[in-house]
């Protein structure tokens, strides 16, 4: 029997945590390319690699170069490493261009990262948000409009442009070795801000089993939109012992004093304004049926996920 046909597989975000991991489990199976719009990265032999931002013409060239399969799109602009507008042309604007693209030169897979910040953090979400929840984030806050914004503009194509088999993950919060988001820089800190009167239970999902999971998206190919998730859930004070972090109290009282607190300290990297919400209403997200459909899996548990940021204090306590 023939061994499987090698795809050629576009991934985005190549030099993130994230991205590194699943082109290293694509590689040993497929043809892989990797852009990021940060700095060309250091890749295997084999694997082509271009520092380019998909809203630029140059990102075109890469799709007449190659005759790509699929795209798994994960390249991010976060919201503390430029302003809005910046990041909304990168997020929103690059990823149309990057579905055009695909459209142009009959790619026939997307696999787009997303994340579970587009549900909104209020104090009336239900127990559990399926997939079907309305995204409700850019009613909080006007920072996660370009988070909102992508997912409509993706699930537009999902519907509209159905040869594109496109399939939307919604993870939970990736923790883990080289992870640079606002939660995995927070618990990596000595002092870990923390509301007073307030710890929303909070989903956590390693990045080895995210990488995973996005492999599975992709060679398992199920079109539709999904949330990540494992099974459980901590709530955050106790997530901040568990990571070795002390706790550093902020009233919460008036509503408006920890955003105040947050950006006169500049925490915007890792406690961010617009995401104290998120750190006062639970969000979780039901992922049965990613879960049911992937037959996915999570190998580390929360203790290995937190053991890591407890390792890392150890060794580098300041």
């Amino acid at each position: 029997m023939p061994p499987p046909k090698r795809k050629t597989v576009l991934v985005t975000g190549a030099a993130g945590a994230l991205a590194k991991r699943v082109i290293a489990r694509l590689h040993e199976r497929h043809n892989v390319v990797a852009v990021d719009f940060r700095r060309r990265v250091e890749t295997d032999e084999g694997i082509p690699s271009y520092k380019v931002a998909t809203h630029t013409r140059g990102f075109e060239d890469i799709f007449r170069r190659h005759q790509f399969d699929a795209v798994l799109h994960i390249g991010r602009m976060f919201a503390h490493e430029s302003d809005r507008l910046r990041r909304y042309n990168t997020n929103v604007l690059g990823a149309k261009r990057l579905l055009d693209l695909c459209c142009k030169y009959k790619v026939s897979q997307v696999v787009m990262h997303s994340t579970y910040f587009v549900y909104g953090a209020s104090p009336y979400n239900p127990a559990l948000l399926s997939e079907e929840a309305p995204l409700k984030a850019s009613e909080v806050t006007q920072d996660l409009v370009d988070s909102v914004e992508l997912e409509s503009l993706a699930q537009i194509y999902l519907w509209k442009h159905r040869k594109l088999h496109m399939t939307i993950l919604r993870p939970c919060n990736v923790l883990g070795p080289g992870v640079k988001n606002s939660m995995s820089l927070l618990l990596s800190r000595p002092l870990a801000p923390v509301l007073t009167g307030f710890s929303p239970m909070m989903q956590f999902v390693h990045v080895e089993d995210m990488a995973e999971a996005m492999v599975l998206a992709f060679e398992r190919n199920r079109p539709g939109i999904y949330n990540v998730a494992p099974e459980d859930w901590v709530p955050y004070q106790e997530a901040v012992v568990q990571a070795g972090c002390r706790k550093l109290p902020v009233p919460s009282v008036p509503p408006m004093l920890p955003k105040a607190i947050s950006g006169l300290l500049n925490w915007n990297a890792f406690f961010p304004p617009y995401l104290i919400n998120y750190f006062k209403y639970p969000v979780i997200i039901d992922g049965h049926t990613f879960r049911d459909t992937f037959g996915w899996s999570p190998r580390h548990s929360l203790s290995d996920i937190f053991s890591y940021y407890r390792k890392q204090k150890a060794i580098s306590p300041h």
